[in-house]
C-alpha cells in the first residue's frame, strides 16, 4: 500500500505578496492582467473570493463583483524563487516528488524513514516547515493514491489536513459527487446526470461492464475512480510535451487576415523558445490555439515536421470550426519528442 501526500500551497501568488506587503493582508487581492486590457485573474485571496472573485475570470467582471479589488501584475521570477524553496522541504523527506504547479505537488513517502514511516506526521512538519521558514501556509491530503490524495487536500482547505486511510477509502468514495473526480467536467457532469449518475455509489450500481459499455475511455476511467482505484505513480521526472506561446487580444478579431497578421508576430517567439532545447528537426508537429469571446476554446494540432508555413492552413481549419465566433486569445504550440521518440520526416530528409 503507497503512502502519498498532496501538498497545495493556498492562494500562492496572493499568499508571497501579503507575506512581502502586509497592507495586502486585509484587502481584497488578485493577481492578473489589467482589466483595461483583456486581462485574467491568475489567483486571489479569499478576502476577494467572498465577492465572487475566481481564478481564470476575466479581470473586468472581476472589477465588477468587487469594486475595490487591488489587481497586480504579479512577480513570476519571486514566485519560482519561493517554489524552490519549497521543493527544497519536499526532498527532505523523499527523491520522489512530482511537480503538479510552481504551487503544487505529490509526495511518494512510501518507502521515507522520516517521522517513524507516518505520512500524516510527514504532512504536518512539511506544513509547518512551510509556514515557519517561508511565512506561507499550505494544505495536504494522505491517501493511498494519487487520486485520493489531491481530493484529500481540498478537504480542509485553507490551512488544513485531511487523512484518508486505507480502511476509510470505500466510505469516502462511495458518497463522492462524479462532478468531484478528476477528468469530469461541468458538461460530462450534466451527461451522466441525465442518466441518473450523481455519485459514485450511482455509477457502482451501474456496474463496470455498463460504465464502459455507454462511456468507453471515459468508463474505464470511472470503472476505477468510482472504487477508489489509482495506479499512477508519482513521476519524479516529468517530461515536457509541448512548447507554446500566446497572446489575450486587445479586441475581439474575426478575419482570417488580422489573426494570421498575429500568429506571423507569435512564431518568432515561438521558435526563439524551442530553439533552446531542441532543433527543429526533432519537433513531432505543430498546432494552433483559439478562443473565442464566449470562453470556449479549441486546438487544431498536426503530427510531422516543423513548417511556419503550416500554421496558415492550421488557421484556416481553426476558423472553419470556430463557426463566426469572435477571437479573443490565439496561441502556437508544437510537439516535442518523448523519450527515444525521432521524427521520421526528418530521417528521410536526411
Amino acid at each position: 500500500m503507497r503512502k502519498i501526500i498532496h501538498i497545495d500551497m493556498d492562494c500562492f501568488y496572493a499568499a508571497v505578496e501579503m507575506r512581502d506587503n502586509p497592507a495586502l493582508r486585509e484587502v481584497p487581492l488578485a493577481i492578473g492582467g489589467s482589466a483595461d486590457r483583456r486581462g485574467v485573474i491568475s489567483t486571489c485571496n479569499y478576502v476577494a473570493r467572498r465577492f465572487g472573485v475566481r481564478s481564470a475570470m476575466p479581470s473586468g467582471l472581476a472589477r465588477k463583483l468587487c469594486p475595490p479589488l487591488v489587481l497586480i501584475p504579479g512577480r513570476m521570477a519571486v514566485y519560482k524563487e519561493v517554489s524552490r524553496q519549497l521543493r527544497a522541504i519536499f526532498l527532505r523527506y523523499t527523491e520522489q516528488v512530482e511537480p503538479l504547479s510552481l504551487d503544487e505537488a505529490y509526495l511518494d513517502v512510501t518507502m521515507s524513514p522520516c517521522c517513524g514511516g507516518s505520512a500524516t506526521l510527514m504532512a504536518r512538519e512539511i506544513r509547518a516547515a512551510i509556514n515557519t521558514e517561508l511565512g506561507l501556509t499550505a494544505s495536504a491530503g494522505v491517501a493511498p493514491n494519487k487520486f485520493l490524495a489531491k481530493l484529500a487536500s481540498e478537504q480542509r482547505k485553507p490551512d488544513g489536513l485531511f487523512v484518508i486511510r486505507p480502511r476509510e477509502v470505500d466510505e469516502f468514495v462511495r458518497q463522492l459527487p462524479l462532478g468531484k473526480l478528476p477528468g469530469i467536467g461541468r458538461k460530462t457532469a450534466q451527461r451522466l446526470e441525465s442518466l441518473g449518475l450523481y455519485s459514485c455509489e450511482d455509477a457502482r450500481q451501474l456496474g463496470n461492464e455498463e460504465l464502459i459499455a455507454r462511456f468507453g475511455k471515459l468508463g474505464e476511467m470511472l470503472a476505477g475512480r468510482i472504487w477508489g482505484h489509482d495506479e499512477q505513480p508519482v513521476q519524479a521526472q516529468r517530461v515536457r510535451k509541448t512548447i507554446g506561446v500566446e497572446t489575450t487580444l486587445a479586441s475581439d478579431v474575426l478575419d482570417e487576415a488580422a489573426c494570421w497578421q498575429v500568429l506571423s508576430q507569435l512564431i518568432p517567439e515561438l521558435e526563439q523558445r524551442f530553439s533552446v532545447s531542441h532543433g527543429k528537426e526533432q519537433l513531432m508537429g505543430q498546432g494552433i490555439k483559439l478562443k473565442f469571446a464566449d470562453f470556449q476554446q479549441t486546438t487544431v494540432y498536426r503530427r510531422g515536421g516543423y513548417q511556419p508555413e503550416r500554421f496558415h492552413d492550421l488557421l484556416h481549419e481553426g476558423l472553419l470550426r470556430a463557426q463566426g465566433k469572435p477571437i479573443r486569445l490565439l496561441g502556437l504550440v508544437v510537439g516535442l519528442p518523448a523519450a527515444g521518440e525521432v521524427n521520421q520526416l526528418a530521417l528521410d530528409l536526411a
